[in-house]
């Protein structure tokens, strides 16, 4: 079943709708929210330390960062809102990185937002954006070979594992998913 998706366009980029957020592109107000979720233990042990411990970090991040990213129209991290209350709860992103054939999905959601149906809601606005609106037809993503909770995400959204990939810098393999679009 696909989450229906309303793709519109504000001053500050692509934003997309679905029945119950909102994914924007982050703004420098959105400090607070990326120092809690750059903070949180999940986010650490299986994304990484971004390093980012003060509001002022969290502001230069977003802005060399994450506004950076946002180099393609519909290409960057989006972070995720709901829609009736608006308040940021998690990011989703598709990014193209040198080091993967194709762009990949991510996701990171904050503690009490786990578990309730919206990461897989934003992840596959995502998806209807990367086949419909960007013409994609694959992509992959990656996890930790110990975040189990990825990996059923990934798979209830359709990918499939297809082996293990070194991240550049790092000291540790991951798990390469993939998923065609066509």
């Amino acid at each position: 079943m696909s989450t229906p998706t309303t793709p519109l366009h504000s001053k500050s980029g692509l934003v997309i709708q679905t029945e119950r957020l909102c994914l924007r592109p982050f703004r420098e107000d959105d400090a607070a929210f990326v120092l809690e979720i750059f903070n949180d233990a999940s986010f650490v042990r299986f994304i990484g330390d971004r390093r980012v411990r003060t509001l002022d970090e969290a502001r230069a991040y977003i802005a060399k960062r994450l506004l950076a990213n946002h180099h393609r129209e519909g290409l960057g991290p989006f972070l995720v809102q709901t829609r009736d209350t608006g308040i940021s709860i998690g990011f989703c992103t598709l990014f193209q990185r040198d080091w993967l054939e194709t762009a990949d999905l991510g996701f990171a959601f904050l503690p009490e937002y786990r578990s309730r149906g919206f990461a897989i809601e934003a992840s596959r606005a995502l998806l209807d954006h990367a086949r419909n609106g960007m013409e994609f037809t694959r992509l992959v993503a990656i996890a930790s070979s110990e975040n189990e909770a990825s990996a059923k995400l990934l798979r209830r959204l359709g990918f499939t594992a297809t082996g293990m990939i070194r991240p550049p810098g790092e000291e540790t393999d991951v798990v390469l998913f993939a998923i065609d679009l066509d």
